[in-house]
C-alpha cells in the first residue's frame, strides 16, 4: 500500500509554491508624437500574463491572481501595505511585481523584483533591457524575465 500512496520517485511529491504575479507598471518617457497608449497597455499585460503562463508551466509553481478594486493591479497602483495585504489573502508565498519604461523608439527598460512574503526578503531586483516595440520583443524579455525568475525563485 506504501508504494501506491507515493509517485514513482518513492517520496511524496512537494506541493508547488504559491505565486503571484503582479500587473506591471508602464511609463513612456520616449516623447513620440504618435499616441501608442493602447498598444502599450495590450503589450504590458501581456509581458504579465506570459510570466504567469512560463511559471505555471514550471510545475514547481502555482500561480494566484491579486484581487484589488481597480486594475491594472500593480504594485504603484495602491499603498505597500494595501498591496501586500492583497497578495498575502491571495495565498502567495512569492510576488513578482515592476515595471517597464520606453526610453526610446528603440529601447525599453524593465525592472522585475521577486519578494519572499514567508521571509520576507527581496530575493531579486533585477533592471533588464530590451529593443523593440513590438509583441515580439515583449514576447522575447518576458520570456528572458521568467528563466531568470526560475533560476532564483526558491524550489519546492
Amino acid at each position: 500500500l506504501a508504494a501506491l500512496s507515493f509517485p514513482s520517485g518513492g517520496s511524496p511529491a512537494a506541493a508547488p509554491i504559491a505565486v503571484a504575479v503582479a500587473d506591471f507598471d508602464y511609463f513612456d518617457t520616449s516623447g513620440e508624437v504618435v499616441d501608442q497608449s493602447a498598444e502599450h497597455r495590450a503589450r504590458v499585460a501581456s509581458f504579465a500574463k506570459l510570466l504567469r503562463d512560463n511559471l505555471a508551466a514550471q510545475g514547481d509553481y502555482r500561480v494566484v491572481p491579486i484581487e484589488c478594486p481597480d486594475h491594472p493591479c500593480t504594485a504603484t497602483s495602491m499603498s505597500q501595505d494595501v498591496f501586500i495585504a492583497a497578495v498575502r489573502k491571495a495565498g502567495a508565498r512569492l510576488v513578482v511585481y515592476g515595471g517597464i519604461r520606453k526610453m526610446s523608439t528603440l529601447v525599453q527598460w524593465g525592472e522585475i523584483q521577486l519578494l519572499d512574503l514567508e521571509a520576507e526578503k527581496l530575493l531579486m531586483r533585477r533592471t533588464v533591457t530590451f529593443r523593440g516595440d513590438n509583441d515580439a520583443a515583449y514576447r522575447h524579455a518576458a520570456d528572458f524575465v521568467s528563466n531568470t525568475l526560475k533560476e532564483t525563485m526558491p524550489r519546492p
